[in-house]
């Protein structure tokens, strides 16, 4: 998170449940107000606005406009296998090489 000016603290990260979001981007899609004007008035930054926006649009259109919410957690979750996998195989080389070198 990017620092403040000297002297004032650093806002605390908050977290927002799926109906206020859905209400934001509600605001937004299906009423037309603006993304800057609907995190003005709820008092939440324009980018994560904006960000919630294009994820529901993107869910909206069946993924024609981007990676769907179910979508987006599977490529996180395979992301997670293959760093598992990586890390594995590393682990298989050092002890390979090890006992290699045990055997000589």
């Amino acid at each position: 998170m990017a620092r403040m000016a000297t002297g004032s603290k650093k806002r605390i990260r908050r977290s927002f449940t799926e109906e206020f979001k859905a209400g934001a981007v509600r605001l937004v899609l299906d009423e037309g107000k603006t993304v800057s004007q609907v995190g003005r008035d709820l008092d939440v930054s324009q980018s994560v606005v904006g960000n919630w926006v294009k994820q529901a649009r993107a869910d909206r259109s069946n993924g024609k406009t981007g990676l769907t919410t179910e979508e987006r957690s599977e490529l996180v979750k395979l992301r997670r296998e293959g760093t598992g996998a990586a890390t594995s195989a590393r682990h298989s080389k050092k002890a390979a090489a090890f006992f290699a070198r045990e055997s000589e």
